[in-house]
């Protein structure tokens, strides 16, 4: 059988361990072991992984999955996918140790159990093809077709950004595109989730930071879009996995505590699940009745939510009734009802009210036999299936495969998009962008219902107020809003709303729009939104005349022109670097605080110096250029022993190299003019050239490597890398020898080793350049124990 499978059922047979229920598959609870928690504080090291299944057995697997639910025999776009995946990553292997392609074809598997189709199979096993292999996107448009070509554009990573960009904004920007293209085709976002949930199943395999990195980020974007898309199929996994890597010993301590009393839980389900069986049947309902205990990370969140114990969380058990029909929902409630005593104020009525993600459902939490309390779940068998694959089971496809038309379930599912992209045209940078998203997907946010004066539901965050409802109505209500009745009463703006309060907004034409005050009463993340918008707009005219008082000051006091910073060449650097359309909006922007003079400033001189060097003439090398900073005078042309490096238009100034960064030709440098001491070269990322006060920068000075005339007698230059690997035998004579080889030589060595059975190596070696540096340090890679490889950056 298949790795994934194997992989699936091992984990949960260990999930039975603890007693819980899944129907998922691969649910990743299992019972405790000192050496999981071990390996999940930094404290061991990780087992070798088990072997790897055959890529050929794995894409059987695939076609067999495919099969049960597909009606067609043609398989060829499949096919000829996987063979292309496989040729392009051929030789390339993930962290694991197994082929990199073993990847694509879980993904692809993942894909098949939510039943999707063809194109959306054949794009997943192409997903990582243009990011990690020489294949270009037109090629791929090519030989698959434009469908194919979408989706697997839309998973790609943007990872040719700018290196002058923080990895919040890379992130950021990641998601602005890709939620651009879910609103092209859903599909790519299905992907999206199913690559993350692999990766998450072998997150074992990274480092610790990595695995923090990555879970933090599941439960901050993935697992709320999977949420939202209604897929709690892939939802409930990404969620405990998460928990599993984010709190070990909160997972592990609720594993435990969970699996104490197994026999006395599994008799209570089973009892419960034998007489409600039995009250059905008698009262002539059709119906399957199953008990389970609920998602670790579902406890974790009431537990957090709720500020109590494990012992004091009501709903630990849940038994779910599936008929056939509406009628038969209520039908069963009734009998419910009547077999045992309902918890008041604990009924939900979700298929009257279905949630946003259009999850329906009957929810009633009563008291059983002993005074143990349990929850009860009734819905049909259409909406079950609703509640597991979400958007994945009514996306209505056409052969070809086109995914772009949806029914009006589905339109209303994807209402939330629609949303996060006007917040993506409104936000003036990436990380305001992704601190909406982050802040509206808030899974440990609870939500509250209520209605307009006509019949109409919102949900609302728990905590919303009048303020909150009258803008989720429309901007314009909110806008004018003068005040709010609830339940026919008036009420001040800052009212807790209450489940099923219905809300009417007043308004006045004679309104002058929304106070800043609103800012700190708000829940939801639109108003928020919409309110900073209404401001930036109504206020546009001064905070644009603002925004040019601040540059042009910010300007003086670092002795800059701005008049000569602001020409359409240089300003065009910075309507890219942060989408905005005009010079004008930039200049409200930073007049209403949504920009630094800083960020902009630094980013028009950037562009200047760039464009500048491309500029240069005959005449610019033959002026003189004297530097003033400090006490340091005009600098004597000399030949520098290490090479040419080109200073402001002067080449060979006596420089000298830091020794905290160690640039090579081929880094990115920046000089910096030392009091007495001609100029120090550093690496534009250097940790202290990045953490320079405001006051130092002008002491920094444009440089640049200039080209050896013979590449044979190029000079050589110092650096420093740490290798971070487990530690074994042999391990540093392994790496020696590839030095060896290279013919490079080792100035230094030394090697720290830590309880955990990681070490880390640092190397002081010389070098000709990045292009040599990057062949070491890609064999290096290749060497068994090495983890990750790193330079000094200060």
């Amino acid at each position: 059988m298949a790795e994934e499978l194997v992989r699936a059922e091992r984990m949960e047979e260990e999930h039975k361990k603890a007693g819980v229920d899944t129907d998922i598959g691969t649910t990743v609870a299992k019972s405790m072991t000192t050496d999981d928690r071990q390996v999940l504080r930094g404290e061991r090291e990780i087992e070798e992984p088990a072997p790897f299944t055959a890529p050929e057995d794995l894409y059987a697997e695939l076609l067999r999955a495919i099969r049960k639910y597909h009606p067609s025999e043609d398989f060829s776009l499949i096919r000829k996918a996987y063979e292309v995946a496989d040729r392009q990553h051929a030789g390339q292997k993930r962290r694991s140790g197994e082929p990199y392609i073993i990847h694509p074809i879980c993904v692809a598997i993942i894909l098949a159990d939510l039943e999707m189709d063809k194109e959306t199979i054949a794009a997943a096993l192409l997903h990582d093809v243009v990011e990690d292999t020489g294949m270009e996107l037109q090629e791929v448009e090519r030989e698959f077709g434009p469908d194919v070509a979408l989706l697997v554009d839309g998973v790609t990573k943007l990872t040719r950004l700018d290196y002058d960009r923080d990895k919040i904004e890379m992130q950021a920007e990641n998601l602005r595109k890709m939620f651009v293209a879910m609103a092209k085709d859903i599909r790519v976002v299905i992907i999206k989730l199913a690559d993350r949930l692999h990766n998450l199943r072998t997150l074992q395999y990274q480092t610790r930071e990595k695995q923090i990195e990555k879970a933090r980020e599941t439960l901050d974007i993935y697992s709320p879009i999977a949420d939202r898309l209604g897929i709690s199929k892939v939802k409930i996994e990404l969620d405990d996995l998460s928990l599993k890597y984010l709190q070990p010993d909160v997972y592990y301590d609720l594993a435990e505590k969970i699996a104490l009393k197994k026999d006395a839980r599994e008799e209570f389900i089973a009892g419960i699940v034998d007489e409600v069986s039995d009250h059905m049947k008698a009262a002539g309902i059709k119906a399957q009745v199953v008990g389970r205990v609920k998602h670790f990370f579902s406890i974790y969140k009431k537990m957090v939510n709720q500020q109590k114990t494990l012992d004091q969380i009501y709903d630990l058990f849940a038994v779910r009734i599936l008929v056939d029909n509406v009628k038969d929902c209520y039908a069963a409630l009734g009998v419910i009802h009547e077999l045992y005593k309902p918890i008041p104020g604990r009924f939900k009525d979700y298929i009257a009210m279905p949630k946003p993600n259009m999850y329906q459902s009957l929810h009633t939490t009563l008291i059983g036999k002993g005074g143990t309390p349990f929850e009860i779940q009734i819905r049909t068998w259409e909406m079950h299936k609703i509640a597991e694959y979400g958007i994945a089971a009514h996306w209505k496809y056409k052969e070809s495969g086109s995914g772009k038309k949806a029914d009006t379930s589905e339109d209303e599912k994807m209402s939330w998009l629609r949303q996060v992209l006007e917040w993506q045209r409104d936000a003036d940078d990436s990380k305001e962008f992704l601190s909406m998203v982050k802040s509206d997907f808030n899974l440990f946010t609870d939500e509250v219902f209520c209605f307009t004066p006509t019949g109409d539901v919102k949900h609302l965050p728990a905590g919303s107020t009048p303020i909150d409802f009258a803008y989720a109505i429309h901007s314009a209500v909110g806008n004018k809003m003068v005040g709010a009745r609830v339940n026919g009463k008036l009420v001040p703006i800052d009212y807790k709303i209450q489940n099923g309060d219905q809300i009417a907004i007043i308004t006045s034409q004679n309104s002058k729009g929304p106070s800043r005050d609103w800012l700190l009463l708000v829940k939801s993340t639109q108003a928020k939104n919409k309110i900073n918008s209404w401001f930036k707009t109504e206020k546009k005219e001064d905070n644009i005349i603002r925004g040019r008082e601040l540059l042009e000051k910010y300007c003086k006091q670092k002795a800059l022109s701005y008049p000569e910073l602001t020409k359409p060449e240089y300003m065009e650097g910075v309507l890219r670097r942060y989408a905005l359309k005009d010079w004008n909006a930039v200049l409200a922007s930073v007049g209403h605080g949504g920009l630094k003079e800083s960020q902009v400033i630094g980013k028009l001189d950037e562009t200047k110096r760039k464009l500048d060097k491309k500029n240069i003439t005959d005449a610019d090398i033959l002026k003189v250029n004297t530097i003033a900073a400090g006490d340091v005078t005009s600098q004597t042309v000399k030949k520098d022993s290490k090479g040419g490096i080109v200073v402001k238009g002067i080449h060979d100034v006596a420089v000298r190299y830091a020794h905290c960064c160690n640039p090579v030709p081929g880094d990115e440098i920046v000089g910096f003019v030392t009091r007495g001491r001609g100029i120090t070269v550093h690496r534009t990322d250097c940790i202290n050239m990045m953490n320079l006060p405001e006051d130092e920068r002008s002491r920094l000075i444009d440089a640049e490597w200039q080209a050896p005339e013979n590449d044979k007698t190029a000079a050589t230059y110092s650096t420093e890398i740490k290798i971070y690997c487990h530690n074994r035998i042999g391990l540093a004579v392994d790496v020696s020898r590839i030095f060896t080889e290279a013919n490079i030589d080792i100035t230094s060595i030394n090697m720290k080793t830590a309880k955990n059975g990681t070490a880390t190596l640092v190397l002081t070696f010389d070098i000709h350049g990045k292009d040599e540096l990057k062949k070491l340090t890609d064999k290096i890679r290749n060497v068994d124990g090495v983890m990750d490889i790193g330079r000094t950056a200060g």
